[in-house]
Protein backbone atom coordinates (compact mmCIF):
# COMPACT_ATOMS: atom_id res chain seq x y z
CA UNK A 1 0.00 0.00 0.00
CA UNK A 2 0.99 3.75 -0.61
CA UNK A 3 1.87 6.45 1.21
CA UNK A 4 -0.99 9.05 2.65
CA UNK A 5 1.15 12.21 0.44
CA UNK A 6 0.52 15.48 1.43
CA UNK A 7 -0.78 17.81 -1.52
CA UNK A 8 -1.00 21.45 -0.88
CA UNK A 9 -3.82 22.81 -2.65
CA UNK A 10 -3.34 26.20 -3.75
CA UNK A 11 -6.85 27.25 -5.27
CA UNK A 12 -6.71 31.22 -6.98
CA UNK A 13 -10.42 31.88 -7.30
CA UNK A 14 -8.93 34.99 -9.85
CA UNK A 15 -8.20 33.00 -12.62
CA UNK A 16 -11.47 32.02 -13.39
CA UNK A 17 -10.84 28.21 -14.02
CA UNK A 18 -13.39 26.26 -12.05
CA UNK A 19 -11.77 24.79 -8.24
CA UNK A 20 -12.53 21.45 -9.63
CA UNK A 21 -10.51 22.08 -12.40
CA UNK A 22 -7.66 23.48 -10.67
CA UNK A 23 -7.49 20.55 -8.18
CA UNK A 24 -8.15 18.06 -11.24
CA UNK A 25 -4.92 19.93 -13.08
CA UNK A 26 -2.75 19.85 -9.55
CA UNK A 27 -3.39 16.54 -9.09
CA UNK A 28 -2.44 15.55 -12.92
CA UNK A 29 0.92 17.69 -12.68
CA UNK A 30 1.82 16.20 -9.63
CA UNK A 31 1.13 12.39 -10.67
CA UNK A 32 2.96 13.63 -13.92
CA UNK A 33 6.28 15.04 -12.25
CA UNK A 34 6.30 12.08 -9.63
CA UNK A 35 5.69 14.19 -6.73
CA UNK A 36 2.85 11.57 -6.41
CA UNK A 37 3.48 8.36 -6.97
CA UNK A 38 1.43 4.88 -7.82
CA UNK A 39 -0.10 3.78 -4.58
CA UNK A 40 -0.02 7.14 -3.10
CA UNK A 41 -3.08 7.68 -1.25
CA UNK A 42 -5.19 11.37 -1.75
CA UNK A 43 -6.07 13.87 1.12
CA UNK A 44 -9.31 12.82 1.70
CA UNK A 45 -12.16 15.19 0.21
CA UNK A 46 -12.95 16.69 3.78
CA UNK A 47 -9.16 17.61 4.75
CA UNK A 48 -9.30 19.18 1.11
CA UNK A 49 -12.25 21.50 1.72
CA UNK A 50 -11.36 22.38 5.38
CA UNK A 51 -7.18 23.31 4.42
CA UNK A 52 -8.33 25.08 0.81
CA UNK A 53 -11.90 26.26 2.40
CA UNK A 54 -14.01 24.31 -0.40
CA UNK A 55 -17.30 22.78 -0.72
CA UNK A 56 -16.12 18.49 -0.09
CA UNK A 57 -18.37 18.15 -3.11
CA UNK A 58 -16.17 20.02 -5.20
CA UNK A 59 -13.34 17.94 -3.94
CA UNK A 60 -15.30 14.62 -5.02
CA UNK A 61 -16.08 16.17 -8.80
CA UNK A 62 -12.39 16.39 -9.20
CA UNK A 63 -11.60 13.23 -7.98
CA UNK A 64 -14.69 11.19 -9.63
CA UNK A 65 -13.07 13.32 -12.83
CA UNK A 66 -9.49 12.24 -12.40
CA UNK A 67 -11.16 8.84 -11.52
CA UNK A 68 -12.91 9.11 -15.07
CA UNK A 69 -9.43 9.76 -16.82
CA UNK A 70 -7.98 6.63 -14.96
CA UNK A 71 -5.42 8.37 -13.01
CA UNK A 72 -6.74 7.75 -9.55
CA UNK A 73 -9.09 4.52 -8.35
CA UNK A 74 -11.33 4.65 -4.88
CA UNK A 75 -11.05 1.93 -2.36
CA UNK A 76 -14.09 1.46 -0.41
CA UNK A 77 -13.26 2.41 2.97
CA UNK A 78 -9.79 3.24 2.17
CA UNK A 79 -9.49 6.51 0.65
CA UNK A 80 -8.62 7.59 -3.31
CA UNK A 81 -5.18 5.99 -4.18
CA UNK A 82 -2.97 6.92 -7.35
CA UNK A 83 -3.18 3.97 -9.92
CA UNK A 84 -0.26 1.26 -10.12
CA UNK A 85 -0.09 1.36 -13.65
CA UNK A 86 0.21 4.43 -14.92
CA UNK A 87 2.97 5.42 -17.62
CA UNK A 88 6.38 6.18 -16.12
CA UNK A 89 8.10 9.27 -16.56
CA UNK A 90 11.29 9.52 -18.66
CA UNK A 91 14.42 9.23 -17.74
CA UNK A 92 15.93 12.32 -18.45
CA UNK A 93 12.97 14.62 -16.36
CA UNK A 94 15.40 15.60 -14.02
CA UNK A 95 17.36 17.62 -16.66
CA UNK A 96 13.99 18.88 -18.27
CA UNK A 97 13.38 20.11 -15.21
CA UNK A 98 16.48 22.01 -14.93
CA UNK A 99 16.02 23.27 -18.48
CA UNK A 100 12.31 25.03 -17.85
CA UNK A 101 13.98 26.41 -15.08
CA UNK A 102 16.54 28.46 -16.30
CA UNK A 103 13.78 29.35 -18.81
CA UNK A 104 11.24 30.25 -16.24
CA UNK A 105 14.45 32.52 -14.78
CA UNK A 106 14.86 34.03 -18.16
CA UNK A 107 11.21 34.40 -18.66
CA UNK A 108 10.85 36.09 -15.41
CA UNK A 109 13.85 38.40 -15.88
CA UNK A 110 12.10 39.39 -19.05
CA UNK A 111 8.87 40.82 -17.40
CA UNK A 112 6.59 37.81 -17.86
CA UNK A 113 4.16 36.20 -15.22
CA UNK A 114 3.57 32.55 -14.71
CA UNK A 115 0.65 32.96 -16.59
CA UNK A 116 2.31 34.17 -19.68
CA UNK A 117 4.51 31.54 -19.26
CA UNK A 118 1.80 28.94 -19.19
CA UNK A 119 -0.08 30.21 -22.39
CA UNK A 120 3.39 30.49 -24.10
CA UNK A 121 4.36 27.01 -23.16
CA UNK A 122 0.80 26.23 -24.27
CA UNK A 123 1.34 27.29 -26.98
CA UNK A 124 4.45 25.76 -28.16
CA UNK A 125 3.11 22.53 -27.18
CA UNK A 126 0.10 23.05 -29.05
CA UNK A 127 2.47 22.93 -32.37
CA UNK A 128 5.23 20.59 -31.63
CA UNK A 129 4.56 17.24 -32.59
CA UNK A 130 6.57 14.33 -31.90
CA UNK A 131 7.65 12.56 -35.19
CA UNK A 132 10.25 9.12 -35.60
CA UNK A 133 12.92 11.60 -36.65
CA UNK A 134 12.27 13.95 -33.41
CA UNK A 135 9.87 17.32 -33.44
CA UNK A 136 8.37 19.16 -35.82
CA UNK A 137 7.70 22.66 -34.83
CA UNK A 138 4.19 23.12 -37.06
CA UNK A 139 5.07 27.38 -37.38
Amino acid sequence: MGLVVVVIFRIDRRTGTAVYVQLVQQVRQAVRMGRLAPGDQLPTAREVAEYAGINPNTVLRAYRELEVAGLVEPRQGSGTFVREHLTPLPDNVGELRHELAAWATRATAAGLDVSDMQALLAEVAAVTTPTPEGLRHDN
